[in-house]
C-alpha cells in the first residue's frame, strides 16, 4: 500500500500543499538536500522514494544502521560517475540518520554541499540534537506530523477496497475500525501491520467481518513513541513537570504513565521529582519533598511494577500542592551576588573563637546568644556589611508559606533591630 503518487500521500498536508516546499521537490521543481524528521509511520521512506522519481534521479537506500562510510564513499563515487557520464542526479536515502557518527555525517557533507547527491535523511529524533550543524545547514529541515484519527481511517478504507491490499475479503466493522485508529498512534505501519493481521486471523477462520475482538487478538498494546536517549525522553518528562507545575494531576498522570510503560528507569522519574519538590513547591508546602524522597526510597527497595503506585502518590501529592518558586529564586539570587562579588567579610563577633588567640583578634567577641533572650531571637548583624538588609526568601501568600510569611518579616525586623 505505499503510496505510487504524492496525491496517494496520506496526511502531511502542511507540506504537501500547492506551493509548499515538499510538494515542489517531489514534483521536481527544485532540487535540494532534506531531513525529513517525524514520528514512525508518518511517510519519510515513502516521500524520499517519490523524490527519487522526479526527473528519473536514481534512488539509493542506506541504513544508519547497517552502512559506515566505506558504502557512503562508494555512493558517492557511483553518483560522481551517473552525474559525469549520463547526466543523472542520484537521491540517496539514508533512514535513522541520527544513528551515524559525526564522522560519517561529515563524510556527506562535500557531496551535499556540490549537490553530487540529493540527500534525503530520515530520523525520528529531532535534527538540532542529532544532525551535525554543517550537515544540518545545508539541509532542508521538514517536520513530518503524526497521522491524524481521520488520516488513519482513510487509509484503512483504502486498504480493505485496494487491489493491492485486501481486496475486500473482509468488511471493517466501525468497532474495529475505532480500535486501530487508537492503537496506531498515528502511525500508518503499525495501523497497516494491525489490520492485515487481524485479517488474516478472520480469513483463517472462514468469516468475512473484521469486528473488535479479532482486533484484540491480533494487536494487545497501543504504541507508545518513546526514546530513552532521544528527544521525546526530554519533551515527555518535560510535559510531566510542567503538568505537575501547573496543578494539573491528570496531565501528571498521563505522562508519568507514558513513561512507564515505554520503559523509562523510574530512578529518574524520582529524581526529577525530588527537584521538582523543592523547585516549584518548596515551603509552601513542607511535605512535598518528604513525599518525593519517600517515592525515591521505595523506588530502590521495591522497584517494579509496584514503585509506580509510590510515584503515582507523590506525584499527585505534587500536583495538588500549593506552589512557589521562592526557594530557587532566593538560592539563585544569593549565588548570582556572590559570583558577582558581593560577598564580604564574615563579621567579627561571628567569627570562630575555639582556638587560643581568637579573642586577641576580636573573633567571636561580642556575639550574642540568641537562647538567652526570652523570644529566642535578639538583634544582631548577621550578613556581611554590604548585605545588610538584602532579602533573598521572598515567601508567597500560597500554603504553609502565607503564616511563614509573616513569621519571617517579624524575624527580620527583630534580628534587624527595627522594634
Amino acid at each position: 500500500m505505499r503510496p505510487r503518487a504524492l496525491d496517494e500521500v496520506v496526511g502531511q498536508a502542511h507540506l504537501l500543499a500547492p506551493g509548499a516546499p515538499l510538494r515542489r521537490l517531489v514534483e521536481g521543481g527544485a532540487a535540494a538536500s532534506v531531513l525529513l524528521y517525524g514520528p514512525p509511520g508518518t511517510g519519510k521512506t515513502t516521500i524520499a522514494r517519490l523524490l527519487s522519481q522526479a526527473g528519473s534521479r536514481h534512488f539509493v537506500a542506506l541504513s544508519a544502521l547497517s552502512s559506515g562510510v566505506k558504502e557512503l564513499r562508494q555512493v558517492i563515487d557511483d553518483a560522481r560517475r551517473r552525474r559525469d557520464h549520463h547526466d543523472q542526479q542520484t537521491v540517496l536515502f539514508i533512514d535513522e540518520v541520527h544513528r551515524f557518527s559525526k564522522t560519517q555525517q561529515d563524510a556527506l557533507l562535500g557531496a551535499v554541499e556540490d549537490r553530487l547527491v540529493l540527500l534525503v535523511a530520515a530520523t525520528t529524533e529531532n535534527p538540532s540534537f542529532s544532525v551535525v550543524s554543517p550537515l544540518l545547514s545545508r539541509s532542508l529541515v521538514l517536520q513530518l506530523r503524526s497521522l491524524t484519527d481521520d488520516d488513519v481511517r482513510a487509509l484503512l478504507r483504502r486498504a480493505v477496497a485496494d487491489g493491492r491490499g485486501l481486496n475486500n475479503a473482509v468488511e471493517l466493522d466501525a468497532g474495529a475500525e475505532d480500535a486501530i485508529v487508537r492503537l496506531s498512534g498515528g502511525d500508518a505501519r503499525r495501523a497497516l501491520t494491525a489490520l492485515e493481521a487481524a485479517a488474516d486471523g478472520v480469513v483463517g477462520t472462514g468469516a468475512t467481518t473484521l469486528d473488535v475482538a479479532a482486533v484484540e487478538r491480533a494487536v494487545t498494546e497501543a504504541t507508545v513513541r518513546y526514546d530513552r536517549q532521544g528527544d521525546q525522553h526530554y519533551d515527555v518528562i518535560s510535559a510531566f513537570i510542567k503538568s505537575i507545575r501547573g496543578s494539573d494531576a491528570d496531565a501528571a498522570l498521563h505522562y508519568l504513565a507514558r513513561m512507564l510503560v515505554a520503559g523509562e528507569d523510574p530512578r529518574f522519574i524520582a529524581r526529577r521529582l525530588m527537584v521538582h519538590a523543592s523547585e516549584d513547591i518548596g515551603l509552601a508546602d513542607p511535605t512535598a519533598l518528604q513525599a518525593a524522597t519517600a517515592a525515591a526510597q521505595v523506588v530502590q527497595l521495591v522497584g517494579l511494577p509496584e514503585c509506580r503506585i509510590a510515584l503515582a502518590q507523590a506525584t499527585l501529592h505534587l500536583a495538588t500542592a500549593p506552589k512557589s518558586n521562592a526557594v530557587i529564586v532566593g538560592i539563585d539570587e544569593a549565588m548570582a551576588d556572590v559570583r558577582g562579588g558581593a560577598a564580604g567579610a564574615v563579621p567579627p563577633h561571628l567569627r570562630d573563637g575555639h582556638y587560643a588567640g581568637a579573642e586577641k583578634l576580636g573573633n567571636a567577641v561580642g556575639y550574642r546568644y540568641p537562647h538567652d533572650s526570652p523570644d529566642g531571637v535578639l538583634a544582631q548583624q548577621y550578613p556581611p556589611d554590604a548585605l545588610v538588609g538584602r532579602d533573598y526568601y521572598r515567601p508567597t501568600p500560597h500554603g504553609s508559606e502565607r503564616t511563614l510569611r509573616d513569621r519571617l518579616d517579624k524575624l527580620r525586623r527583630v534580628i534587624r533591630g527595627l522594634r
